[in-house]
């Protein structure tokens, strides 16, 4: 475990944001995260658990102690008809499925290039391309940091939702992943429902071929945030009822809209934001990526506040075309730790 005073986390979060924390723990095992965790409560700081720093935004300096989880390994193991991956959670997902991918193991190659560590999978169920995570989880791992409990939850017990599981509730404050339990089934079926995917066909394509088209497709949507600072998509796709969905399709026939359920709609909030033409727009040093009006980023020198405000300002134009209230996907970050994001922009 290293340690040290007053760090910059410019380096730590994807957007860039230049803040503060006043102490940083990198742990490499979970015997260092709960000394780090612990050695924390000892002084009462507010604690911060991250992992790649590619789903938040700090709104100002952090007055505590943020612990960077960075325990690794990755174990295969098979049965007949599956691999059984055991993760650590400070793996980087992205080379976690070229790793499995050089292996010929396959079903992931749709989420290909989801910024990130392995730990934050869970947390946000996160999906593209036809899959969510949820459809590849076996089983999460995590801590109860104040006893040192370990937790072995199934995944039909982390309650997967749209961008949601128990992680974000239950289990949100005092727990922390330490690892993530794959199932790939050895019989490889291809997703090819969502968007440039549709053109392939079942019957040719590759697990290779996907995993290079959903990089080419994602790289030429989504800036890289070594060079331009953002966190990916930064609003959810909104979910609303049918009979609203039908009214803007009818409008505006050429809207993107998926099934959820009987009663609701997803619709792309990319495309709903594109239709106030708002790309490009900026406060400050905080823009609407001219390509991907999902993507907000930092020009350079943007601050919480920046982005912040342009997303109250981009959440108040959608409403105030088509009734819709979008809500954040990135996680907000105060001084002692994680605030109320829709409350942030509302």
């Amino acid at each position: 475990m290293s340690a040290c005073q007053f760090i910059q986390l410019k380096a730590f979060n994807t957007f860039g944001i230049s803040v503060c924390a006043d102490h940083i723990s990198t742990v490499a095992s979970v015997e260092s995260l709960l000394s780090a965790w612990q050695e924390a409560e000892e002084k009462e700081h507010p604690i911060l658990l991250l992992g790649g720093g590619s789903n938040i935004l700090f709104t100002e300096n952090f007055k505590g102690t943020v612990i960077l989880n960075r325990i690794l390994g990755v174990d295969i193991q098979e049965s007949d008809t599956a691999w059984h991956i055991h993760v650590g959670a400070g793996e980087n997902w992205h080379q976690l499925i070229v790793h499995l991918l050089h292996q010929q193991i396959y079903g992931l190659e749709n989420l290909a290039l989801i910024p990130g560590n392995v730990g934050s999978a869970p947390i946000q169920n996160i999906g593209a391309y036809g899959i969510e995570f949820k459809h590849v989880c076996e089983y999460v791992d995590l801590i109860e940091l104040k006893t040192g409990k370990l937790i072995h939850l199934m995944a039909n017990e982390c309650q997967f939702a749209y961008r949601d599981s128990i992680f974000k509730h239950q289990y949100k404050d005092g727990y922390a992943i330490t690892a993530v339990g794959l199932q790939l089934n050895k019989v490889w079926k291809p997703i090819l429902t969502y968007g440039g995917l549709t053109q392939f066909s079942c019957e040719d394509v590759t697990p290779e071929r996907i995993f290079n088209a959903v990089c080419e497709m994602r790289q030429s949507k989504l800036p890289d945030p070594v060079i331009t600072g953002n966190a990916g998509s930064f609003f959810k796709n909104p979910i609303v009822p049918i009979e609203l969905a039908q009214k803007i399709k009818f409008d505006y026939p050429e809207c993107p809209q998926y099934h959820h359920n009987e009663h609701n709609v997803k619709i792309a909030a990319g495309w709903l934001i594109d239709q106030c033409h708002l790309k490009g727009y900026c406060i400050g040093d905080a823009a609407i990526h001219m390509k991907q009006a999902l993507v907000l980023i930092n020009k350079g020198n943007a601050t919480g506040q920046d982005i912040t405000a342009l997303a109250t300002y981009v959440r108040k134009k959608v409403a105030e075309k088509f009734n819709i209230f979008l809500e954040p996907e990135v996680r907000f970050i105060g001084s002692e730790g994680e605030i109320d994001a829709v409350e942030c922009i509302s």
